[in-house]
């Protein structure tokens, strides 16, 4: 399958510090790809380079099989790009915000009519396209960013934090809007995230920390790869409770948000074996399969919630 991006050896240095730090990334024509990271980690910078605003301090980035260096004007015109905060004119109506998205690309009369028309009803926001957006609730207003971004018919769709401020039923539904615009017009979607469960939703993810990826694979995929049940303990005194637990049992454990995390090879013996030996001791324990938390754990040693780099954005 040809690529939409691929991206070789790219690092970023704002000054001393590195935001992106030898960066390999290859997305397929059709995906839905997402960015899981916390803030921090380098999403923003990758982002600001693929939507062609920020240039690499190094590497090759190749989108729709153009070069970002040579062939930026021409990749500006088969891209969409739907950015965190709103660009909106909270003044104007919908239809009125659309119109003057399409100006910026070329297109009046009939052509433009017919192409909001249409965007209008892919997004479902025919009978509001005369309401200003002011008036919009945040989850509709995101859909008209997001028919503004869609509005040229984009092969390649970027879109930043797409589920930040939403409700969960207008995260569901701007998730039904990707993936009709997927199976219906083939539009590929890079999109970043630092919600675990948004990341669940796309069809490969790659996890970035640091200005690194450091996992990259169907999401499934990345939590069959730990082959471990993962138990968590609350206590009282849990830097304690841990170094009796390893003593003990002679397991390898973590400590993650005040918890004792522990992976094991069978779960259900090891909390049965656990809870007789430290009842007296034990708030609660909890046994599950890994999530894509766990493998972020496994690969940076670090809570997902606290790992922010401090050096990458």
């Amino acid at each position: 399958m040809s690529l939409a991006i691929a991206v070789t050896g790219l690092r970023h240095c704002y000054g001393s510090r590195i935001a992106l730090d030898g960066i390999d990334l290859r997305i397929e024509k059709g995906e839905i790809y997402g960015l899981l990271g916390p803030n921090g980690g380098g999403k923003t910078t990758l982002f600001r380079i693929l939507s062609t605003l920020l240039e690499p301090s190094e590497g090759t980035v190749r989108i729709l099989d153009r070069d970002l260096l040579r062939d930026a004007a021409e990749i500006r015109a088969r891209i969409g790009v739907v950015f965190q905060n709103a660009s909106l004119d909270l003044k104007l109506t919908v239809l009125e915000n659309l119109r003057h998205q399409g100006h910026l690309y070329g297109l009046r009369g009939r052509a433009l009519k017919e192409r909001i028309e249409s965007i209008l009803r892919s997004v479902g926001l025919t009978d509001r396209e005369n309401d200003r957006t002011e008036e919009l609730s945040g989850g509709l207003r995101r859909r008209v960013d997001l028919a503004r971004g869609l509005l040229h018919r984009p092969e390649l769709l970027l879109f930043d934090e797409p589920s930040s401020g939403l409700d969960p039923l207008a995260r569901r539904t701007l998730w039904d809007d990707l993936r009709k615009l997927r199976e219906e017009q083939g539009v590929t979607a890079l999109l970043t995230t630092h919600f675990i469960e948004e990341a669940e939703r796309c069809d490969r993810v790659g996890i970035l920390d640091r200005g690194r990826l450091v996992a990259q694979g169907a999401p499934d995929a990345l939590k069959r790869s730990m082959n471990k049940d993962v138990l968590v303990i609350e206590a009282e005194h849990t830097e304690v409770l841990r170094a009796e637990i390893e003593a003990h049992v002679s397991v390898t454990t973590t400590l993650v948000d005040g918890t004792v995390r522990i992976e094991c090879d069978d779960g259900q013996a090891m909390m049965a074996s656990l809870y007789a030996d430290f009842r007296e001791r034990i708030s609660a324990i909890r046994l599950g399969r890994p999530t894509l938390e766990d493998v972020f754990i496994r690969e940076t040693g670090r809570p997902f919630e606290t790992a922010e780099g401090g050096h990458a954005e």
